[in-house]
């Protein structure tokens, strides 16, 4: 079957096509502007293509509750304009079609879950660092929701004592996962951008510091059979080894299963999907609004 997939970004929108196993056939993507223009580009793309439904994966937050009246809009997002836009109705109205939304990064869970690093495993958690941070939760055949939708970017973290930004950046929270650790941190803190500081800089010590109490934390409170780590931060691929040795090191043995204490570098994992877990994700959730 021909589907459509949509990664809407604050910065831009991916618009592809694929098919129910997750391949994607073509994209093209253009700059997040307003919402009326945007929203139309990205009916241009679709329109008449023949797809059977649309799967969203987009920033937010998000209304997930499915017997809300504005299920599947944007809400109370920083990103100017974009405020209590219905995107889900707007796109479903004009192509006809059945439109299946969720976050971006529980999409990318979904697409890493089904057919990426977790494919045979029963649950998976997948964060994004990049120029925010953001988790996905799979468990069970089921994407993670509550009263909203997780944000565990802005789990509080204890700062590193070397930190020269100890409470970190977010402008809503002192010392969260995001205003720790995300891109735009790591820049504010030493100056530079990321890519730009060298394996050696102290800056990895402490970035891996943020990420390892991030994947203890999830490991308590969820204990998923395995963490993806994806995002542009994490193209420092010495980044790994780092966070996994510091993860063992926190967890201090109490979690005492063969998978993290044998096999941690098979246990917190880059996206087996390279940059095409969002993609694929949103074609799966095409697929269940098919469903």
């Amino acid at each position: 079957m021909l589907l459509g997939a949509l990664e809407a970004g604050g910065t831009k929108m991916v618009c592809a096509l694929g098919n129910e196993k997750g391949e994607v056939f073509e994209r093209e993507s253009f700059p997040t502007r307003e919402p009326e223009p945007t929203v139309s580009d990205i009916i241009s793309y679709f329109a008449g293509r023949g797809i059977e439904a649309l799967g969203v994966s987009s920033f937010g937050p998000l209304d997930l509750n499915e017997d809300s009246s504005t299920y599947g809009s944007i809400t109370t997002t920083p990103k100017p304009g974009w405020q209590n836009v219905p995107l889900r109705t707007r796109l479903m109205d004009a192509l006809g079609v059945p439109v299946g939304i969720d976050t971006d990064v529980n999409g990318a869970a979904l697409g890493e879950a089904l057919l990426g690093a977790g494919k045979g495993l029963k649950s998976l958690v997948y964060y994004t660092i990049g120029t925010g941070v953001g988790g996905g939760a799979y468990d069970h055949g089921r994407l993670l929701h509550g009263l909203v939708h997780p944000e565990m970017g802005h789990m509080l973290l204890r700062p590193h004592a070397d930190d020269p930004a100890p409470h970190g950046f977010c402008p809503y929270h002192d010392g969260c996962l995001e205003g720790m650790a995300c891109g735009k941190a790591i820049e504010q803190r030493w100056g530079v951008p990321a890519r730009e500081l060298p394996p050696e800089h102290i800056a990895w010590q402490i970035e891996a510091e943020y990420l390892a109490q991030m994947c203890v934390n999830t490991i308590v409170m969820l204990s998923p059979q395995r963490i993806v780590l994806g995002g542009g931060v994490m193209h420092q691929e010495h980044l790994f080894p780092m966070v996994r040795k510091r993860t063992l090191e926190l967890l201090g043995g109490y979690v005492a299963h063969p998978a993290i204490l044998e096999h941690i570098d098979s246990y917190i994992v880059p996206p087996a999907l390279g940059n095409n877990s969002g993609a694929v994700g949103s074609l799966l959730l095409a697929v269940r609004a098919l469903g």
